[in-house]
């Protein structure tokens, strides 16, 4: 991967190079402080007052620029407008029309210059300002931020949040659909936002604002809770060839189904599992380790899996479906066994069979850019539907039989419908799944350089000539620079987990964090469902299955919500303090406070602090993925790996706590577990407000 210094000076437009971020002397500058061999107090004011200025006066230059340039494109349109004026003051010609589109759409053109303009200087302040915070250990980007973007002067906003451009944005639009418009119906894209343009400069505006303003939809919002970390910067075409050859359809279906599966298998025995161990004569509240023994697995095989996706994506897909089958037929035969260890060995087998971590790989190598964010919302609505179906299935299988001395009923049959889906994914996997190519390195001949903006706002990568000045030497030595720390500059993927931790800045801690505590409050929450219920209102299992269903299928109409709404008129940051409050409130309302505790406080503390935990989790993993390393978006110890890791952890011990509060009894199971979720969800909103300017 190439190191952003010399992206910047590859995909910038040349016309333009003189206004765009100084990004390599601000580097040079934090090398600068770096290597001053006493800093004290007085010195470290120097350096934030010295850097602060520097970057100013950046941004002010980006800023002028950018103001300049959309006057130009204000003064074309407003031309652009006179001359339609007059076309249409009588009948036009067709050849007029399409000279006027025409002339649009280079505006159009120019626009997404401005934009990719605005983009790249976007991520290069960003990135120094993470690179200031890694060397010196300040909170730089919290001062720098808190002073600059909420003053009413703020040139910040015109970087981060432009909405300026909008206008222009909404002039060409609405002028390129009246020149459409041939049966002179006179539709208004103020009256219809969702009318269909079908114009390539449009579409390439509105995707390029998009990424501009951090706006968002219900895919979008989907796929930010995969946490399929993507690249900042635009690939070369030539990764993109490479990538659309590993693609193939059927494959991403499979990865999917998979996903599908294993979040049914996770949560099909939730509503049975106390009375599955009753059954083998151990307390109901064993139900925890029943449960949790797949999540305690899942931690280890996380990492051999996401190893394993290195080299192959099959081989580990019939693994884990052999082993799935393998575990859910001794989940099954645990009942006519009479032992709870082979229940146990069963769910276990079930976690080592957890190949969550290949399914993400495959979304992330193997799908185009274009399709990514459409599987990603694919993998999240296939856990999101196997977390509805799960519970829901349990109630289909409210009988008993024998058949060849095997017991079939509400314990076993969860084991046995599994077995036997697994075994047919297998038959399909092994028909029906292609083996991408391994990714190799490709030699791209060498061309003439290009600034030309294609339409989809992107520049055609330049690529060096193979004779090099002195100057340019030395440029590519610095970017080299083996003493440069900062871990987005070194793209290449880190290979220890320790070297992963080192990659973790307070503000991404304080996100994992988060996603540690939502995770535990959601499996305290599931969990102990059935046994909460059946101790304090008599459910039965059919009961429990279905309020566990009930609370699966609000995972899409709320995402719909937060990503077509809540997302566009709030920032992620917002948002995410906001759920971590609701998910508090929704704790404290869930605690045996008064007497007797009844079914609608249990079921409205629970479904809001589900809901609250959902769209918290979105949001934390969008954020997550912003203010953690690049070198941590591919290979084995990825973000992605480092999440599943943090959540498997929060199961394991909230599997575990339920079922050390059981010795304490029944009638304080619920106070007992609640309380290590409130502290933990307290905690995390404090850690919040201390990184909450990074996360701008």
């Amino acid at each position: 991967m190439v190191a952003f210094g010399k992206k910047l000076k590859e995909l910038q437009i040349q016309e333009w190079k003189e206004y765009y971020i100084d990004y390599k002397l601000l580097k040079k500058k934090v090398k600068h402080y770096a290597q001053e061999k006493e800093v004290v107090v007085h010195d470290r004011d120097y350096v934030l007052r010295d850097f602060s200025q520097l970057l100013d006066q950046q941004i002010e230059k980006i800023v002028l620029f950018l103001l300049k340039q959309q006057g130009q494109l204000a003064t074309r349109l407003s031309g652009l407008a006179d001359d339609s004026d007059e076309s249409f003051s009588h009948e036009p010609h067709y050849e007029t029309i399409m000279e006027l589109r025409e002339s649009y759409r280079e505006v159009g053109r120019d626009l997404l210059k401005l934009l990719f303009f605005i983009e790249m200087n976007a991520i290069g302040l960003r990135k120094i300002l993470k690179k200031f915070d890694k060397r010196f250990g300040y909170r730089f980007t919290n001062y720098y931020v808190k002073t600059r973007a909420n003053h009413p002067y703020s040139q910040l906003r015109q970087v981060f949040k432009q909405v300026g451009i909008s206008a222009v944005v909404g002039s060409i639009t609405r002028n390129l659909a009246d020149l459409q418009d041939d049966q002179r119906r006179y539709v208004s894209i103020y009256d219809h936002p969702t009318l269909d343009l079908s114009d390539p400069i449009i579409e390439s505006i509105k995707a390029a604002e998009n990424r501009l303003l951090n706006s968002t939809d219900f895919l979008h919002y989907l796929g930010k809770h995969a946490f399929i970390m993507q690249d900042e910067l635009p690939s070369p075409s030539s990764d993109e060839l490479i990538i659309n050859e590993r693609y193939h359809f059927m494959s991403l279906l499979l990865n999917l189904v998979n996903t599908f599966l294993y979040m049914v298998n996770t949560y099909i025995i939730v509503p049975t599992a106390d009375d599955y161990s009753l059954s083998l004569g151990a307390a109901a509240t064993v139900c925890g380790v029943v449960i949790g023994s797949m999540a305690v697995a899942q931690i280890f095989s996380s990492v051999y899996f996401s190893a394993w996706s290195n080299k192959s994506y099959i081989r580990p897909l019939i693994f884990s479906s052999v082993v799935l089958l393998m575990g859910n037929t001794l989940y099954a035969l645990a009942y006519d066994l009479n032992s709870i260890y082979v229940l146990l060995v069963g769910r276990l087998f079930c976690g080592l069979g957890s190949a969550r971590a290949v399914n993400r790989r495959y979304i992330s190598d193997c799908v185009p850019p274009k399709l990514r964010m459409k599987a990603s919302a694919g993998f999240v609505s296939a856990s999101a539907l196997g977390m509805a179906c799960g519970p829901a299935l349990a109630c289909l299988f409210q009988t008993q039989f024998k058949i060849f001395q095997l017991t079939f009923n509400q314990d076993t049959l969860p084991g046995w419908f599994m077995a036997v889906a697994w075994f047919i994914y297998l038959l399909w996997l092994c028909c029906s799944f292609k083996e991408p190519p391994l990714e190799k390195e490709v030699i791209i001949p060498q061309r003439e350089a290009s600034d030309t903006i294609v339409e989809t706002g992107f520049t055609e990568p330049l690529l060096l000539g193979s004779t090099k000045s002195q100057q340019d030497e030395d440029e590519q030595q610095e970017d080299d620079d083996p003493s440069d720390e900062l871990s987005e500059e070194s793209r290449e993927p880190v290979t220890s987990i320790m070297s992963a931790y080192r990659l973790l800045t307070p503000a991404v801690k304080v996100q994992l964090i988060i996603y540690f505590m939502l995770k535990y409050a959601m499996e305290i929450l599931l969990a102990e469902s059935s046994v909460i219920t059946s101790y304090y209102f008599i459910w039965s299992t059919n009961n429990v299955a279905l309020f566990l269903a009930c609370l699966g299928l609000t995972v899409l109409p709320v995402s719909i919500f937060v990503g077509s709404y809540i997302s566009n008129v709030f920032e992620e940051r917002q948002v995410l303090l906001a759920s971590e409050m609701m998910v508090c409130l929704g704790i404290v309302l869930s605690f045996h406070a008064i007497v007797p505790y009844s079914a609608p406080q249990y079921i409205l503390s629970a479904l809001l602090t589900f809901v609250s935990a959902e769209v918290l989790e979105g949001v934390n993993l969008s954020l997550l993925s912003r203010v953690m390393s690049s070198r941590l978006s591919r290979g084995t110890y990825n973000g992605g790996l480092l999440s599943t890791e943090a959540g498997t952890l929060a199961r394991v011990v909230a599997d575990g706590t339920i079922t050390l509060a059981g010795y304490w009894g029944m009638s304080k199971l619920l106070n007992i577990t609640l309380l290590p979720s409130l502290v933990i969800c307290i905690c995390t909103i404090v850690a919040t407000f201390f990184t909450y300017n990074s996360l701008y």
